[in-house]
């Protein structure tokens, strides 16, 4: 199948979306050499730098592999997924199974090292909870997460931060929806604010077990009690 030659503008997007094609159409199977640059440029109706830029592009989205002194190789057949990509089309249930994971063990290392300033913005965060219980899903929602976000932040591990940080975009979403199908406030508008209330106090007091137990039980029934 001949590439073609590509308009003029914007060229590298053009001809990294050409030679994507011809790997995702099976053009070129997995382990295959790609054509030398030369041949690709002149094929393409290109410079060498363009098609040089485009195959860097397909090499990040982890189609090709450049490997030295041999070529530029195929790798996969289709574009790898970064992970926001990943979690935006998860299952709810799928996330808070990981969720689980992340904020038990956050808990627990919170309870051993949270700071005298940790603990301040803990109990900020759950009278910020208790206030947005006066407004409506989406407010609570977001003080909800940002207790939780509090404790993790006080675990004081950049990895578990950062993991929970790129969870909160499918945890609010879901969260929302929860509260709207249930109408779980309509009775309770601060719910589950005993629950909030015990984790807060087993950080600040270096329980570590009894921190970890308190958002495992919360987790397996969010806004429960």
């Amino acid at each position: 199948m001949p590439l073609g030659a590509v308009r003029p503008s914007p060229l590298v997007e053009q001809a990294a979306e050409r030679l994507r094609e011809q790997i995702t159409d099976g053009h070129w199977p997995v382990g295959t050499k790609l054509p030398g640059e030369t041949t690709l440029a002149r094929e393409l109706g290109v410079g060498r730098s363009t098609v040089r830029e485009a195959l860097r592009a397909l090499a990040g989205a982890g189609l090709v592999q450049p490997r030295q002194g041999a070529g530029v190789f195929v790798i996969a057949t289709e574009p790898a997924e970064d992970w926001p990509a990943r979690l935006r089309r998860a299952a709810v249930s799928d996330v808070y199974e990981v969720r689980m994971a992340v904020e038990v063990q956050a808990a627990r290392l919170a309870a051993h090292r949270r700071t005298p300033e940790d603990i301040t913005a803990l109990e900020a965060a759950l009278e910020g909870r208790r206030a947005a219980s006066a407004g409506d899903d989406v407010t609570f929602v977001d003080a909800d997460i940002a207790l939780h976000a509090a404790v993790v932040a006080a675990a004081h591990n950049p990895v578990l931060t950062d993991l929970f940080g790129e969870f909160i975009p499918v945890l609010r979403d879901g969260l929302i929806e929860l509260l709207t199908l249930t109408a779980l406030r309509t009775h309770d508008p601060n719910t589950a604010d005993d629950a909030h209330a015990a984790l807060v106090r087993a950080v600040a007091e270096g329980d570590a077990e009894r921190a970890a137990e308190v958002v495992r039980k919360e987790l397996e029934d969010p806004f429960g009690g």
